[in-house]
């Protein structure tokens, strides 16, 4: 349990540095925009499976233009996320988790599974940011897990 809340608070804590990156930088780019909302919903979406909500009403794919609307999902997804892990005990981590995909296809997945897929999700799209904001000539920011684990 110890690790999975030591990397939430990583994820959480880049979250925040690849907003800030993008703030920066002042870029326009549609599609980036698209791509970090796309992390900022698939967290809300995630969170809604294991509060035992639904998750149809999110469309993780839509066009973006605001980031301070984009950064509010973030903030508001991390304090969720923290009152569902402080509520969480080790025993529910291999708890199954049942839910239906957003094209509605059944699936059940452990908690443990759900938050590793968050976890490494957001790492991988934060890591395809950076590197369109290297292409267009801004600066990337560091968000690697040693980086965090020094503050």
């Amino acid at each position: 349990m110890k690790t999975i809340k030591r990397m939430m608070e990583h994820l959480y804590w880049a979250d925040e540095r690849i907003l800030d990156a993008l703030q920066e930088s002042e870029m326009k780019n549609k599609e980036l925009l698209k791509l970090v909302r796309h992390v900022a919903v698939a967290e809300r979406v995630w969170l809604s499976r294991l509060q035992g909500k639904g998750s149809a009403q999110y469309s993780l794919w839509e066009e973006a233009e605001d980031l301070t609307v984009i950064r509010t999902m973030f903030e508001e997804n991390a304090e969720q996320y923290r009152v569902y892990i402080k509520g969480l005990d080790e025993s529910l981590l291999d708890e199954m988790i049942d839910y239906a995909n957003q094209s509605g296809v059944p699936f059940q997945t452990s908690v443990r599974d759900i938050l590793s897929q968050v976890i490494l999700h957001g790492q991988y799209h934060r890591g395809q940011i950076n590197r369109a904001l290297r292409i267009e000539s801004a600066e990337p920011v560091q968000i690697d897990y040693i980086t965090f684990a020094r503050l």
